[in-house]
């Protein structure tokens, strides 16, 4: 059985709002990204696995416990990022973790300590008076801080710059290297490309493709940008045996499509031509994903 397992989820509030039949799988130790834009069920799913719904039919079981009936015995090792963060009253950011530690009954407080490093974060600073950044990075540190053995994170990276997302991916590939099952959503592809194994698409509450990002990242299907430094030579390419894709004629330059199986014919071919440059232009999760959005429009 799989570490979490969410099997025909639904919660339909009307007018095409909710979840609908959701099933999805994730193994122990596994990170899981989830995306989809905003109003898509990202976060009425998150809310079913942390028990703070319950389903209208269907079921999230997380290590064999109920997500409904079990969620008190749950919380207890599922570190959480709520996607809205609102605090309760403490005066600090040192108050409110030093409150949170003694409910997860922890002790020592060494990993908070180089989260809160890592982060660049002043919890002494008072919590309303925080920033968008300083809230999501104290609600970061009160998540990871007692090592969990889950990690449910609700767009985790929301108010963060360049440079703290970048700490963030770290914090988070390290808790990977650890072990720890992790389940994010998020809005950027990029962001669950660094860090994801598998990585869903919800849209309109429903399910519209699960994808290995190895398998992208690894796609055979190629394209490469090549520029050709005279007009002839780039004229004579037309004519030979390779799919184009796009052709730029004022630059001279062919946008082709090509199996890794044909990599090697391609450049030999290439050898008799003078060439500028030639490019490859990198297949992503969000082209990839994409494509299924835009079919999936299609059909509708």
């Amino acid at each position: 059985m799989s570490y979490i397992e969410i099997k025909n989820l639904t919660k339909d509030y009307g007018h095409g709002k909710g979840v609908f039949n959701l099933d999805l799988t994730i193994e122990k130790g596994e990170v899981f990204g989830f995306v989809g834009t905003n109003g898509a069920g990202k976060t009425t799913t998150i809310r079913h696995m942390m028990g703070f719904l319950k389903p209208q039919s269907g079921s999230v079981t997380i290590n064999g416990k109920n997500g409904w009936t079990d969620s008190a015995q749950l919380k207890r090792m599922i570190g959480y990022i709520p996607g809205e963060i609102a605090f309760p009253d403490a005066p600090t950011g040192t108050e409110f973790l030093r409150r949170q530690a003694e409910l997860l009954g922890l002790t020592d407080m060494t990993y908070a300590e180089k989260v809160i490093n890592q982060l660049q974060l002043d919890p002494t600073a008072n919590l309303k008076r925080m920033s968008k950044g300083m809230k999501q990075k104290t609600a970061i540190v009160a998540a990871f801080m007692a090592d969990p053995d889950i990690l449910i994170l609700d767009e985790p990276t929301t108010g963060l710059d360049p440079l703290m997302r970048a700490q963030f991916v770290d914090i988070l590939n390290e808790q990977k290297n650890k072990g720890t099952t992790i389940f994010m959503s998020s809005h950027m592809f990029e962001e669950v490309e660094h860090t994801c194994d598998k990585v869903a698409l919800i849209k309109g509450g429903k399910l519209i493709a699960v994808k290995r990002t190895s398998e992208v990242k690894h796609n055979e299907n190629k394209e490469y940008k090549i520029e050709f430094l005279a007009r002839e030579d780039y004229l004579r390419f037309l004519s030979e045996a390779f799919t184009i894709l796009t052709r730029r004629d004022e630059q001279n330059q062919v946008i082709i499509g090509i199996n890794d199986a044909d990599i090697n014919p391609l450049f030999r071919t290439l050898k008799g031509y003078p060439i500028k440059f030639i490019k490859e232009i990198k297949y992503t999760l969000e082209d990839y994903f994409k494509g299924i959005y835009e079919e999936d429009k299609a059909h509708a």
